[in-house]
């Protein structure tokens, strides 16, 4: 959530209001002018916008019963998100502007609304809105501390030091905070993430258990080609991301990753900047050197202190003997017609369970498919001629012998051509699998609901899980050419 501008109005000593305060912020501004485009309305001068909120809000013009653009009965107040209607080469309407008023204070802010304004969407859908009104209440607390009606020499002194603490609650239009009732003007020294409180802008606030999600992901990339000639390529990068859900002080949070008895070592380890405390031993392994065996082998522990929004707690890489799944593709050309074969085996180290598993044939530089006659040893195959792609739904498990086949031809005889893709060309084929498998890991790592530690009163639920997906897996079509890589796989 990020506002445009912010303003402060209350009454002079003659009785007429006036901006005492106001900021405006020209990084929000110019993303404001990207995103609506052609409908864009800039922020008019403080005068007129001054004019204009007072008007809208019933405040200007006391001396006359009727005033078209506040009494007519065709306009439909919506306090407090307010349209301010703009003249002159920017007009139009100026919305949503917000404000609080109480005593002699009227605090008003113009958020981003980062969705289309035409039609204009429901307040409620929008989240800037409740938290812009809730910047705005803090900011009055601020300046009327805990009466309605400071004096003006109290007011002033904390108008003066509204600069310094904006710069700390609300730096480049993005509140951080809110200030509370007396905060020194001074800059503070940033406190670490383990004495966070939620702010006091956040709406949603964590109600109930406190709980804390660990989740881990590794994603497989494969480069197999079929051919003596050519070596396959495998690899695998692993994320652990973090959520804590603690209502008030986040507290510190130790998670720990353990490896099987026969499990290679982590490498390439990166972690985030609140991790506290880190063996220097977990940093030395790199899939660039060589691998020796003496690296360090885990458990890994990670202390940290949990900013308020989810993270990624740390990423790895690691070296598997073999990729999960095993294929081999040829493709045949025969007149106007491909034979196609395709075999995929699972490794049976691999959990047969899969939440999905789907197998992408496409073809490329070729009339529109015709006819397909194929055989599959298992699953259902799904023809999409308009993109001569053939699917193949494996569904969640292999069979007993963990081998499944697909064999028959094509025949390529559309009044269209096909798609085009300027690396396909004649027997340059691949079959690209899709497949997700839950609770596993290739590497075998894994965080154990037990090891995670959290320093708090409060007992937080622990969630763990773990999952292996695959991106970019191809099979290369072994009778035809294929794009060879010889250094290794980069994520």
């Amino acid at each position: 959530m990020t506002v445009r501008g912010l303003w402060i109005i209350s009454h002079e000593n003659g009785g007429n209001l006036s901006i005492r305060f106001s900021r405006r912020f020209s990084t929000v501004e110019h993303r404001a002018k990207s995103l609506a485009g052609s409908s864009y309305v800039a922020v008019p001068e403080e005068s007129t916008f001054l004019q204009l909120l007072l008007t809208e809000l019933g405040l200007s013009d006391s001396g006359k019963n009727y005033v078209a653009l506040r009494d007519d009965c065709l306009y439909r107040p919506r306090s407090p998100a307010l349209e301010l209607h703009v003249d002159g080469p920017g007009k139009g309407i100026l919305w949503p502007v917000l404000t609080v008023s109480q005593g002699p204070l009227i605090l008003a802010c113009l958020p981003l609304v980062d969705v289309p304004p035409d039609p204009r969407p429901p307040l409620a859908s929008l989240l800037s809105v409740s938290q812009g009104l809730t910047l705005l209440a803090g900011l009055q607390t601020f300046l009327l501390g805990s009466g309605s009606k400071p004096d003006s020499e109290g007011l002033g002194s904390r108008l003066a030091m509204l600069p310094s603490v904006l710069l700390q609650v609300c730096p480049l239009g993005t509140p951080l905070d809110v200030p509370l009732p007396g905060t020194p003007a001074t800059p503070t020294a940033p406190t670490s993430a383990g004495t966070q409180k939620q702010p006091a802008w956040k709406t949603g606030l964590h109600r109930g258990r406190a709980v804390v999600n660990v989740g881990l992901i590794e994603t497989v990339r494969s480069m197999q080609y079929g051919n003596r000639s050519r070596q396959d390529l495998w690899d695998v990068y692993g994320t652990v991301t973090c959520k804590c859900e603690v209502e008030g002080v986040l507290p510190n949070v130790t998670v720990t990753l353990s490896l099987p008895p026969n499990g290679s070592p982590l490498q390439d380890i990166l972690v985030h900047p609140c991790v506290t405390s880190l063996d220097s031993s977990i940093l030395t392994a790199s899939s660039v050197d060589n691998y020796d065996g003496s690296a360090f082998s885990g458990p890994y522990k990670f202390p940290f202190s949990p900013p308020l929004e989810p993270f990624r707690l740390c990423s790895y890489t690691s070296e598997v003997p073999v990729p999960p799944i095993l294929g081999s593709y040829q493709l045949k050309e025969e007149e106007n017609q491909l034979r196609v074969s395709v075999t995929l085996k699972l490794h049976e180290s691999i959990k047969n369970s899969f939440e999905f598993c789907n197998a992408h044939l496409p073809f490329f530089n070729r009339d529109q498919m015709g006819v397909v006659d194929m055989k599959l040893s298992s699953g259902q195959l799904d023809v999409s001629k308009e993109k001569n792609l053939l699917v193949w739904i494996l569904g969640q498990k292999f069979p007993k012998s963990r081998e499944v086949t697909m064999e028959g031809k094509i025949s390529f005889s559309g009044p269209t051509p096909g798609p085009s893709d300027p690396l396909c060309t004649k027997l340059t084929a691949y079959v690209k699998l899709h497949f997700k498998v839950p609770d596993m890991t290739l590497s075998g790592c894994y965080v154990d609901q037990h090891s995670v530690q959290v320093y708090s009163s409060a007992k937080p639920r622990i969630v763990t899980s773990r999952e292996l997906q695959s991106k970019e897996y191809y099979i290369w079509n072994s009778t035809g050419t294929a794009p060879v890589s010889s250094g290794q796989m980069m994520m």
